[in-house]
């Protein structure tokens, strides 16, 4: 049965998005663009006791930081409000009570005691954590076990309890999945899981499948951890009568750590030095600090594309696309069963890859920022501006860089002993002279004529050209790294170049 696509990314407000968050709202979002479908964004706070302070204004910075725009949602309109699950609360009690009315579902009072005392008498060696299920449960305080005239009173008396699903005994719970082909779970691998809590809030199960049915899901698209959980899901569509209106499931590879060994995790980042998360987070409860893919200098489309490759494919060997290119190119079926391998190295590599595809006009209102941070004072004008950020393009990670490396275009640079010490004794003050006299009377804009009358009077005056080079390239950056030296000295202008190299003259007679 054809039903219009609509998606939906649903993250929990208990702290920064991870990468794999992020990379989940991707693949949603590509495609229901890809689709022309809706693409929606539920806020699932079901879990009040992990609630943190910021985190649901973060999820929403990061995907507008990242271009991943939802089509609904409590901040973008729609028809299937209320997006946030603490605003729909009233909901979701009425199909608890529908699923105990059918014996699909069981009211249970235990304490945590008692679930303590429970897993220690069921404990064995091949078992050591035994679960709430049909194994279980009729040793425990529930309506299973209780009479009705019992139940009715422990709840009138206000006693805390949860209601669970009653998963049945040794049956074979399947569903097609987009990625992994058809699961098979069998019944007594799945726990009675609970999906109401004492609190009068669902948990993820109850919530995340009336709220997809109610706002007409079409496919689940959702990280590997919820792989174990879906039978669980399927079961409550089933007791529901909302088989029909299942969803179809997809469920992404892991992200793993560099290494391949295990999960990604924030641990890792910090171990590393490399981020995890899309934007700086500061934790409310602990202070602690993690800096973000923003924060470092990242473009938030390099960010998009080497996330998108992620555990995804499109089945070439092409690797740069921009968000429209991936739009077209994506799809569930070329995503991988297997996990993906983190490579802190290759995400620079993108943006490296972004930057030097920019017009250097672009580049150029990207860069303007940091130079009027840095030099607020004495900005430079926008056209030479531009013609610093062609010279450093391809030399540059972050569009920052071309400020900090680049800081000779600004400042006068500093010389060290080190670098001084590495220009040649042959360079004295009289060929000094005749070099700024030649800069001073060149008025060619073509480094190649500039590089040729350079090394003309270089052999005129018996100086080996690259010593020359070396002392112009010092003198002028400070170091010995940087764009062409006859590129340099047309742009910074005969002025400050024999300016520069008056300076370095000077500090030289102090080490020879």
């Amino acid at each position: 049965m054809n039903r219009p696509v609509r998606v939906r990314f649903a993250p929990s407000p208990t702290g920064p998005l991870h990468l794999g968050g992020m990379r989940t709202a991707l693949y949603n979002y590509l495609f229901a663009r890809k689709m022309g479908g809706t693409f929606i964004l539920r806020i699932e706070d079901t879990d009040q006791n992990r609630f943190v302070p910021g985190a649901e204004a973060y999820i929403t910075e990061s995907l507008k930081w990242a271009g991943i725009e939802p089509t609904e949602g409590d901040i973008y309109g729609g028809n299937y409000g209320p997006y946030k699950q603490s605003d729909r609360k009233h909901l979701y009690k009425t199909y608890a009570d529908q699923l105990i009315a059918s014996g699909h579902a069981y009211i249970a009072f235990d304490t945590k005691e008692a679930l303590e005392t429970m897993k220690a008498t069921f404990a064995t060696h091949d078992n050591p954590s035994p679960s709430y299920n049909y194994t279980t449960r009729m040793t425990m305080q529930n309506s299973l076990t209780i009479n009705a005239k019992e139940v009715e009173t422990r709840i009138a008396n206000g006693e805390p309890y949860v209601v669970r699903i009653k998963v049945p005994l040794n049956e074979e719970i399947g569903f097609q999945d987009l990625i992994r082909d058809y699961v098979v779970f069998n019944s007594s691998q799945v726990d009675d899981k609970v999906i109401f809590k004492s609190d009068g809030m669902p948990t993820y199960h109850l919530a995340n499948v009336v709220d997809d049915y109610l706002m007409e899901i079409s496919h689940v698209i959702r990280g590997e951890e919820w792989l174990s959980s879906t039978p669980i899901h399927v079961l409550l569509y089933r007791y529901l009568g909302w088989e029909e209106k299942m969803p179809q499931f997809a469920h992404l590879p892991l992200i793993l750590k560099p290494d391949g060994n295990g999960k990604l995790s924030k641990r890792d980042g910090d171990r590393l030095g490399f981020p995890v998360f899309p934007l700086n987070w500061t934790s409310p409860e602990t202070g602690e600090a993690s800096q973000g893919y923003r924060e470092r200098g990242f473009e938030s489309e390099a960010f998009v594309n080497f996330l998108a490759l992620l555990g995804w494919s499109p089945g070439t060997d092409q690797e740069i696309f921009s968000k429209e290119a991936l739009i077209q190119a994506f799809s569930i079926e070329k995503i991988s069963k297997s996990g993906a391998k983190f490579d802190f190295e290759k995400t620079k590599w993108f943006n490296e890859q972004f930057l030097r595809g920019l017009s250097n006009e672009a580049l150029t209102e990207r860069v303007l920022p940091f130079v009027r941070q840095k030099y607020p004072e004495k900005t430079p004008e926008i056209n030479f501006l531009t013609k610093v950020c062609s010279l450093m393009k391809d030399r540059i990670t972050y569009a920052e860089e071309v400020v900090t490396k680049g800081h000779f275009f600004f400042e006068h640079p500093q010389y060290s002993s080190e670098n001084l010490a590495k220009i040649a004794p042959s360079i004295q003050g009289d060929f000094v002279s005749k070099l700024q006299n030649l800069l001073e009377k060149n008025t060619s804009h073509h480094p190649e004529l500039l590089e040729i009358e350079l090394k003309a009077l270089a052999g005129e005056e018996q100086v080996k050209a690259g010593d020359m080079m070396k002392f112009l390239r010092i003198s002028i950056v400070g170091e010995l790294s940087g764009p062409s030296v006859p590129e340099l000295m047309i742009l910074l202008g005969a002025e400050t170049v024999n300016k520069r190299l008056s300076a370095c003259m000077e500090q030289l007679k102090n080490i020879h």
